[in-house]
């Protein structure tokens, strides 16, 4: 566990502790303000693309992850500079990457790592763009590395590799530029946790990278891996998410699997910890699964949204502070979307383009301009 962590995990327990003692369990809100498009989520702060293409960041703001270039916590959405061509956002601990729809990769926030790809292990308070290039498809932010694939199909990582988790086929330290993962022009997506990575090619298979301490690599082992390892010989896989030490994924028959860590029952599945894939139930209608952290979420075909593992700071959104080891229904609402992401908060997007969160709120990071926890989806209210 990294000091952060520690930090995150002294803080989520002591606002629990009051949380559960005043029993402050808020009702869902009536949801107002501009659409939502996407949602990401770092350890204590947001950020949306709005469907108007704007950027919108809040909650912790320590080391500028939020991007206006204050420093200064937001407790409600503030806009990231005047641009209306975001694509795609992700969030890290404490820093965020986004692409904009002409190509170009954006960064900024904590950079001590070189997790920004600017060339420096310097903080930035605003976006930063990461190198010339104009082919950027998709980011993952992770702890403290990134990773993003380009339309021609190549794969970069840069950052922290102190676990071999960028996959360079070396474990050098701190990298501050984009470097290419092998050679492969076939990848589809890339998923980053706190110092492993995976990626799924358009071929359906699975291959990860970096620390398997807790076996959330998949590969049968605890051993860790400094270049990609395909991850047993599956070629129905359709999507994967890398939490802190655990992993989880959905292959094309709509089944889902996970494995690393379970103390907090996060895998959805019985035992301590797994170091190949199991399926989480015997459901078939999973649409997408988000793992962060030590707690995971994922949508089904018909609407509804389901969390479990680590519900300390009522990240799960049952009314409760209680860890649930199997998927656990958030409410009764068969609308939500694929957007949506799971930290020491959680957030989602609705059919009807609106924004809910609710869980950890120490920083204001649900942007509902308190730092009150909640326990059941609230609204978030978009300018």
């Amino acid at each position: 566990m990294s000091h952060l962590r520690r930090v995150f995990a002294a803080a989520a327990t002591s606002a629990a502790a009051v949380f559960v003692a005043v029993g402050a369990l808020s009702a869902p809100a009536a949801a107002a303000g501009a659409g939502a498009a996407s949602v990401a989520a770092g350890y204590a702060h947001t950020c949306t693309i709005r469907t108007d293409a704007t950027l919108w960041c809040w909650g912790s703001n320590w080391s500028g992850e939020v991007g206006d270039g204050s420093g200064v916590d937001k407790a409600t959405p503030t806009r990231v500079g005047t641009a209306t061509n975001w694509a795609t956002i992700d969030a890290g601990a404490s820093h965020t990457c986004g692409v904009k729809t002409d190509g170009t990769l954006w960064c900024w926030g904590r950079n001590f790592r070189g997790q920004l790809g600017d060339g420096t292990t310097l903080n930035k308070t605003t976006p930063v763009q990461v190198g010339t290039a104009t082919t950027w498809a998709k980011v993952s932010a992770g702890d403290s590395h990134t990773c993003a694939t380009r339309t021609d199909g190549t794969l970069w990582c840069w950052g922290f590799n102190r676990l071999g988790q960028l996959g360079l086929g070396s474990s050098v330290y701190t990298v501050t530029t984009p470097q290419q993962v092998g050679t492969a022009t076939t990848w589809a997506s890339v998923t980053t946790g706190y110092a492993h990575s995976c990626a799924t090619r358009t071929d359906g298979t699975m291959w990860c990278w970096g620390d398997s301490s807790s076996g959330q690599l998949g590969l049968g082992s605890v051993a860790y891996a400094i270049s990609p390892a395909q991850v047993g010989t599956a070629t129905t896989w359709s999507g994967v998410s890398a939490g802190f030490a655990h992993t989880c994924a959905t292959r094309t028959d709509k089944t889902l699997w996970c494995w690393g860590e379970n103390g907090y029952g996060q895998l959805g599945a019985p035992g301590a910890l797994q170091s190949t894939p199991v399926q989480v139930g015997s459901v078939n209608t999973w649409t997408r699964v988000n793992a962060e952290v030590d707690t995971t979420c994922g949508s089904r075909t018909d609407g509804s949204l389901w969390c479990w593992g680590n519900n300390m700071t009522a990240q799960i959104g049952d009314g409760t502070t209680t860890n649930r080891s199997t998927p656990t229904r958030v409410g009764t609402a068969t609308t939500w979307t694929t957007a949506f992401v799971a930290s020491y908060h959680t957030c989602g997007v609705r059919t009807d383009a609106s924004l809910w969160c609710w869980g950890n709120n120490a920083n204001s990071q649900l942007g509902d301009g308190t730092t009150t926890q909640r326990a059941t989806p609230a609204a978030v209210t978009l300018p």
